[in-house]
C-alpha cells in the first residue's frame, strides 16, 4: 500500500550494477526525487567498476572500485537491499517479491538485471575449480583456488576481453596460463585478423599459450575430484587445476520471460527507444534490454545512455536510445587495443590504410569510403591516436589530412590534424555522450580551470576511462595560456604535485590517509598514490616498504627491482661514479654464474644482472650488501647515477678530478626521490666524455674550478643542458645542486623531468639562477636544510630490508609456497648467457 505520508509514486530498481547506479545518478542530477526509490539488488555490496575488476588482482580495494557514494543513500532517501534478488514480478498486482521473501509494491519498475555468463555445456563444467569471471566474490575464489598446493596451470575459455583480463590476472597469480578461443582469432568481434595476429604475438611473448579454432570439450577430474585436465575439440588435452569460463555473456531476462514481457529472438527484453517495454510501467536499461535498433549492447557506454534515456523519460523528458557507438580502447597483459566505427570495413568500397611492426608489436588500420571518410579503424600496440581518430570517424566528414600520416609513426598527423579538426558535436566520452563542444564550453561558459572540474561538471572520463587523454588535451586547448600552469593533481585532489608537497612539509603530513583525508576526497588513485609516495619519501618519512607507504609504490617500487618482460626482475647495485674494484667485480660475477643471470655493462656506467625471479632477490642482494654494495636505485623515480670520465688522475687531457666529485655527488643524492629520475655526470675537461651536457644536471671541469649546467635530457626529446654557473669551487657547486635538486623537487609536476620543468618555469633560467644562488625567494635556508635532513638519514633500502623479516615476506613467487621459482619464467642460451624465452621457444619444450 501507498504509504500516506509520502504521496510520491515508487519506483523499484531491479538489479544495482554500473548501469543500475548510473540511473539513479542520472535521476538525482534531474534534483529533488519524485519517486520512493527502492532497489533490490542481489550481490552483498553496492554497485562497483566492473570495468577495472581484474585491477583488484593488483591491489585495488573494494572501496575504490566502489561507485556507492557513502551517503548518496541517505542525502536521497533510497532504500536499498543488498543479497536480495528479485525472484518474480506480478505485473496485474505491480509487486516484485524477492529471494528473501519481501513484497515490494511499485507504480514503476526498472529492470537493470545485467547480464550472466555464459558457460558452454561441457561435461565437468561444474567440477570444483571451474569458474567464471564477472562478480568480486568470483575474483576471490579464483585466487584461492589459486593459491592451494599443487594449483600450477590454469585455462581460461574465451579469447575476447573477459577472457584475456582473467589470462592476465592467472599470470600475474604465477600459473602456467592456456587461452582457448574458438575462433581463428583473438577478439574476434573487435579486431581483424592482422590486428588478432599481432594480438597474438605480443600475449604470446608475454608467456600465455594461445590456442584458436578450438573449444573445451570436456573438464575431467584429476585425483582430488576436482578439475585436473581439459579435452579440446582438435584431440589435444592440457593439464589444468583452475578453469575459468569466459566465453561471453547472455541477457538475464528471466524475469521479463516469467511475467510475459516480450524478449528478442536471441534473448534480451524488448524495449523502445525511451527504454519501456511492452508494459508502459515497466522500463529495461542495460545488457538485459533489447534496444530498439534490435540490439543488445554488452558495453557500459550504451548503458549509460540507456540510464540516462530512462531518467529522463521519468522525469518529464523525453528519453531516446536508438543506438550506441561501440569503439573500445583497451589494455590487455599491457597491450594496448583499440577499435572504432566500423574496425572489418564491410560497406561498400571501403578501402584500407594498414600499418604493420611486428617487430615493435604495432598495427594500425584506417577504413576509408570512397567519399575520403573515415569509417573505421584497428589498433594494436599503440592506441594514442584513438582520441582522436575514433570521434574523426563519428563525424562523418571527408578527412582533410592523406589518411596515412594517421598511421606512421614518424608523422606529426595526429599532431598535424589537431584537436581543433574535430567538430564540436563529436563524442568525446561515449560512456557519458559529452562533445567536445560540451567540455569546451564547461570551460568557456561554466567557468572550469582544470581537467578534474571539467570531469566533476560533465562526467567525461568516469566511465570506462578510455577518453581521458583527449579530454585532458581538449580541455588544455580550451584553457589556452591558463592550462600553462597545472592544476589539480587528479580528481582526488584539487591541488597541484608542488601544493601538496609544500602541505606535507609544513604541516608534517607523514600518511597517505591523512592527506587525502584533509585536502582530498576519495580514496586516491594510480596517479595520486605514487606521486605522495614520492613526496613522502623524498621528505624523508620512513621506509617505501613501511605500513601504507608499501601500498603507494610504482609498480617496480613494490620489489626494490626492475620488472622484465618475461617476468623476471633486474638487479642494479650502485657503482659510483662508475668506480669498481676488483673484488667488486669478481663478487657482482660469482653471483651472476651463481644464479644464471645475465649481464651487461649499462651506459650509465654500471653493472644490471637480469633473469632474478622474485624469491631470488633478498638472496642476491645479502650477497651484495655483505660485499659493500647497495641499491642503485633503477627502480625508483630518484637519482641513477652520475657517471664520469676518468679526469686528470688518468687522462692527460683532465684538469680536475671527475671521479672524486662523481663519487661525492652519488654518495650525497643517492636514494633523492624526485618527481622523475634523475641523471647526472663530471666531465673532467671540454672534451666532455661524459656527456654531461645532456642530464639533468651536468659538471664540466675548468682550469678556474666547474661549469655547472642544468635542465638536459636525452630519451625522444633531447635537450642539450643550461649553463647555470661557471667557475664554482667545490663547495659552492654542491649547495648550489643541493639548491637546484630541492628547488626542482618542490615544485614540478608529476612526472616531470628538470627540462620540461625549467622549460615550464616561469622567468627560465634567470628565475632558477636568481633562487638558487641568490635566494631571490628567502628559501635557501629551506632547501639547504632539506638537503642535510636527506644526507644525514640516507638509508640504503636493500640494507634495511634484509634487515626486517616483515619486508621480506612480499618476496615470494607464491603465497602458499615460499621458495617454489615461478613456472613461468624460463630463459634460453644467447652468446653464452640467458635471455627470455618467446612463446614459441616455451611451446616447444
Amino acid at each position: 500500500m501507498r504509504d500516506p505520508s509520502d504521496p510520491r509514486p515508487r519506483l523499484v530498481l531491479v538489479g544495482h550494477g554500473m548501469v543500475g547506479q548510473r540511473f539513479l545518478q542520472a535521476l538525482t542530477d534531474r534534483g529533488p526525487l519524485g519517486h520512493r526509490v527502492t532497489v533490490l539488488a542481489e550481490e552483498p555490496r553496492p554497485a562497483y567498476d566492473r570495468v577495472h575488476l581484474t585491477s583488484w588482482f593488483s591491489g585495488t580495494t573494494v572501496e575504490e572500485l566502489s561507485l556507492w557514494p557513502a551517503d548518496f543513500a541517505a542525502a536521497h532517501g533510497i532504500e536499498l537491499h543488498l543479497g536480495d534478488p528479485a525472484t518474480a514480478v506480478d505485473r496485474d498486482r505491480r509487486t516484485v517479491t524477492t529471494r528473501s521473501g519481501r513484497t515490494v509494491a511499485y507504480d514503476t519498475l526498472v529492470l537493470a538485471t545485467g547480464s550472466a555468463p555464459f558457460v558452454p555445456p561441457v561435461p565437468g563444467h561444474d567440477l570444483p575449480g571451474c569458474f567464471v569471471y564477472r562478480t568480486l566474490e568470483d575474483l576471490e575464489a579464483i585466487r584461492a583456488r589459486a593459491e592451494h598446493p599443487g594449483v600450477t596451470t590454469g585455462i581460461v575459455v574465451g579469447g575476447g576481453l573477459l577472457g584475456l583480463e582473467a589470462a592476465g590476472a592467472m599470470l600475474a597469480m604465477g600459473l602456467t596460463t592456456h587461452v582457448v578461443e574458438c575462433a581463428p582469432r583473438l577478439m574476434a568481434v573487435q579486431v581483424d585478423e592482422g590486428g588478432g595476429a599481432a594480438l597474438r604475438r605480443e600475449i604470446e611473448n608475454m608467456g600465455v599459450t594461445v590456442r584458436t579454432g578450438t573449444t573445451g570439450e570436456a573438464v575431467e577430474a584429476g585425483p582430488d575430484g576436482s578439475a585436473g585436465r581439459m579435452v579440446l575439440s582438435d584431440g589435444d588435452s592440457l593439464d589444468a587445476q583452475l578453469v575459468v569460463f569466459a566465453a561471453g555473456v547472455r541477457p538475464r531476462d528471466q524475469l521479463a520471460r516469467d511475467c510475459g514481457l516480450p524478449v528478442g529472438e536471441r534473448g534480451g527484453i524488448v524495449v523502445d527507444a525511451a527504454c519501456r517495454t511492452a508494459d508502459p510501467h515497466i522500463l529495461a536499461i542495460g545488457e538485459c534490454a533489447r534496444a530498439a535498433d534490435g540490439r543488445v549492447y554488452g558495453l557500459v557506454a550504451p548503458g549509460y545512455a540507456m540510464a540516462e534515456a530512462a531518467a529522463a523519460e521519468l522525469t518529464g523528458g523525453r528519453g531516446s536510445f536508438t543506438g550506441a557507438d561501440t569503439s573500445t580502447r583497451l589494455k590487455l597483459l599491457g597491450v594496448e587495443v583499440a577499435a572504432f566505427g566500423d574496425p572489418h570495413g564491410t560497406g561498400d568500397g571501403v578501402l584500407e590504410v594498414l600499418y604493420s611492426n611486428s617487430r615493435e608489436g604495432v598495427y594500425k588500420k584506417l577504413c576509408i569510403d570512397p567519399e575520403g571518410r573515415l569509417v573505421g579503424g584497428v589498433l594494436v600496440g599503440d592506441a594514442d591516436s584513438y582520441d582522436l581518430l575514433r570521434p574523426l570517424a563519428a563525424t562523418g566528414n571527408p578527412l582533410t589530412i592523406p589518411p596515412e600520416q594517421l598511421v606512421l609513426p614518424t608523422s606529426a598527423g595526429p599532431a598535424a590534424a589537431g584537436r581543433a579538426s574535430l567538430p564540436d558535436e563529436a563524442v568525446i566520452c561515449s560512456c557519458h555522450n559529452v562533445t567536445k563542444g560540451t567540455l569546451c564550453s564547461a570551460v568557456t561558459d561554466d567557468g572550469c580551470t582544470d581537467v578534474p572540474s571539467v570531469k566533476r561538471l560533465t562526467n567525461a572520463g568516469t566511465g570506462c576511462g578510455s577518453c581521458t587523454k583527449a579530454l585532458e588535451r581538449i580541455v588544455g586547448e580550451a584553457l589556452g595560456p591558463q592550462a600553462s600552469r597545472p592544476r589539480g593533481l587528479c580528481e582526488h585532489f584539487d591541488r597541484t604535485r608542488a601544493e601538496l608537497y609544500e602541505i606535507v612539509r609544513v604541516k608534517g603530513i607523514t600518511t597517505f590517509s591523512r592527506l587525502i583525508d584533509e585536502h582530498g576526497r576519495g580514496e586516491g588513485c594510480d596517479v595520486c598514490k605514487p606521486v605522495v609516495a614520492s613526496i613522502l619519501a623524498s621528505l624523508g618519512n620512513g621506509h617505501v616498504l613501511d605500513g601504507e607507504q608499501a601500498a603507494l609504490q610504482d609498480t617496480n617500487d613494490h620489489f626494490l627491482a626492475n620488472l622484465q618482460r618475461n617476468g623476471s626482475y633486474s638487479v642494479v647495485p650502485r657503482v659510483p661514479g662508475g668506480e669498481i674494484t676488483a673484488a667488486g667485480l669478481i663478487t657482482i660475477g660469482e653471483i651472476a654464474r651463481d644464479f644464471g643471470l645475465y649481464s651487461k655493462i649499462t651506459g650509465g656506467q654500471r653493472i644490471d644482472l637480469f633473469g632474478a625471479t622474485v624469491d631470488q632477490l633478498p638472496q642476491i642482494w645479502r650477497r651484495l650488501v655483505d660485499a659493500g654494495f647497495e641499491s642503485g636505485h633503477a627502480y625508483g623515480k630518484a637519482l641513477r647515477t652520475v657517471k664520469s670520465c676518468v679526469g686528470q688522475t688518468w687522462c692527460r687531457y683532465g684538469v680536475q678530478d671527475s671521479v672524486g666529485l662523481a663519487i661525492e655527488l652519488e654518495l650525497r643524492y643517492r636514494g633523492l626521490r624526485a618527481p622523475h629520475k634523475l641523471k647526472a655526470a663530471v666531465s673532467g675537461c671540454a672534451r666532455e666524455c661524459a656527456e654531461a651536457q645532456s642530464k639533468d644536471f651536468g659538471v664540466i671541469a675548468t682550469a678556474q674550478g666547474w661549469n655547472l649546467y642544468v635542465g638536459g635530457n636525452g630519451g625522444t626529446t633531447p635537450r642539450h643542458a643550461d649553463l647555470l654557473a661557471a667557475g664554482l669551487d667545490r663547495a659552492t657547486l654542491l649547495r648550489t645542486i643541493d639548491r637546484f635538486l630541492m628547488f626542482y623537487i618542490r615544485t614540478a609536476d608529476r612526472l616531470e623531468r628538470t627540462a620540461p620543468w625549467l622549460e615550464r618555469l616561469e622567468g627560465g633560467l634567470d628565475h632558477l639562477r636568481a633562487v638558487v644562488m641568490d635566494d631571490s625567494l628567502g628559501i635557501c635556508a629551506e632547501l639547504d636544510a632539506l638537503m642535510d635532513r636527506h644526507v644525514e638519514t640516507y638509508e640504503d633500502e636493500w640494507r634495511a630490508t634484509l634487515d626486517d623479516p616483515e619486508r621480506l615476506r612480499r618476496f615470494v613467487s607464491f603465497a602458499n609456497a615460499p621458495g617454489t621459482p615461478d613456472p613461468t619464467v624460463r630463459f634460453v642460451p644467447e652468446r653464452g648467457q640467458i635471455r627470455p624465452a618467446t612463446a614459441a621457444e616455451v611451446a616447444a619444450r
